[in-house]
């Protein structure tokens, strides 16, 4: 990078944006105790300590390693405790052991985010940092950002599974405004293009922007809300076969599934774990915390079904989106010339276009800056504990 004023600018941009994206991640944690750090209740939940030393391993080994002269790696053994599911970059630890690491300890992976932090702004004041570089800078601030939200949904089952129910925040991270009129938006048929087309960043899995043919449909204002899917259970919608995929069917079953993640049914009343703590029900916020599985039974009962991921994105300047991630009727697949990059980059998306659905917009939970409408986000159709609501076309 040559030293003129633009390029100043641009290293002062990356530094600021830097050092925002990095503090949101401890400001996060700053209401937990020591011991919350460690808990892992489920494989599909991973300790607060262990997303905030794989974030910062992140950079330290695509970006400090390798353009950064004469760096120092801070603990030889972090490669194997932090790295993710990077084969190309060599052994780890696996999922469901995350939660046995008490060492290092909390304070020793806070020390780790310290010195990478150091050398990464000293990094990016330098002469070596290259568009490259900046192309990884880039992927791995908002590869932060993916895990702070994940960071506040493991935050809350870790919390929501505890028997005391001890609250987060006394106050609710985003105030959500309740449902209260809902309409149907007719959108025409026609032939329509999706896919990322800006100058700005996405992930590689939202290039190759395509047209698709979208035969006319209507698509709800508005999500389904608490009160709407508590008629579903009220009706025995988590008892009839006849709403349920035989793979949900059977989810239901093995697992004796009857209302939504963190709902409990105490001396008649519904109640659900927020962050803030337990609390009753509110009918008229929209439903949260709900599974592919769980969306497309209730869709069925309403006699209807979840958008396909064109027609939300067709669809989505039409209505308010934001509040929770949503289910759509589409499986997780390349769009069109879609190529996976060499290298252990290759791995970010590519090598998980199987098996899982796509939701799209964002949630309370996505930090601010990181949505997008063609942003495509996939979990397995079982997995409740994100914050997933449903919208449903007809």
């Amino acid at each position: 990078m040559q030293n003129n004023t633009l390029d100043v600018y641009k290293a002062e941009v990356l530094i600021k944006k830097y050092r925002e994206v990095r503090k949101h991640s401890e400001s996060i944690c700053a209401p937990l105790e020591i011991e919350d750090y460690v808990v892992q209740p489920v494989v599909d939940v991973s300790p607060p300590k262990w997303h905030l030393g794989h974030t910062t391993w992140f950079f330290e080994t695509f970006i400090l390693k390798s353009y950064f002269k004469g760096y120092e790696e801070y603990d030889a053994q972090y490669n194997f405790v932090f790295n993710s599911y990077y084969e190309t970059v060599g052994a780890r630890v696996v999922r469901t052991d995350r939660g046995n690491l008490s060492r290092p300890s909390v304070a020793d992976v806070y020390s780790y985010r310290d010195y990478v932090d150091e050398n990464m702004l000293a990094l990016l004041q330098t002469d070596e940092v290259t568009d490259d570089m900046c192309t990884l800078l880039e992927l791995g601030l908002n590869h932060e950002q993916q895990h702070q939200e994940l960071l506040l949904s493991d935050i809350k089952y870790i919390l929501g599974h505890n028997p005391l129910f001890p609250s987060y925040s006394k106050e609710k991270t985003v105030p959500l405004q309740p449902v209260t009129n809902k309409h149907f938006i007719p959108i025409g048929e026609g032939i329509y293009e999706i896919g990322y087309k800006g100058n700005g960043f996405c992930f590689d899995n939202e290039l190759g922007s395509h047209k698709v043919y979208l035969e006319a449909f209507e698509i709800s204002d508005a999500l389904i809300t608490n009160a709407e899917y508590l008629e579903f259970i009220t009706a025995g919608g988590y008892q009839d076969f006849r709403f349920w995929h035989s793979e949900g069917w059977d989810w239901v079953q093995q697992n004796n599934v009857s209302a939504p993640l963190y709902w409990h049914s105490i001396d008649g009343r519904w109640m659900y774990y927020t962050l803030t703590g337990l609390t009753e029900i509110a009918p008229d916020e929209p439903v949260c915390h709900i599974s592919f599985y769980e969306s497309t039974a209730f869709a069925a009962w309403k006699g209807m079904r979840l958008p396909t991921e064109a027609e939300w994105e067709v669809a989505s300047a039409h209505f308010n989106w934001g509040t929770r991630w949503e289910w759509t009727g589409s499986a997780y697949l390349p769009y069109p010339r879609y190529k996976k990059d060499e290298g252990a980059i290759g791995e970010y998306n590519g090598k998980f276009m199987v098996n899982q659905m796509v939701l799209r917009g964002s949630s309370v939970a996505t930090p601010q800056g990181h949505s997008r409408t063609t942003y495509r986000n996939f979990f397995h159709p079982r997995l409740q504990w994100q914050f997933t609501g449903i919208r449903l076309v007809k």
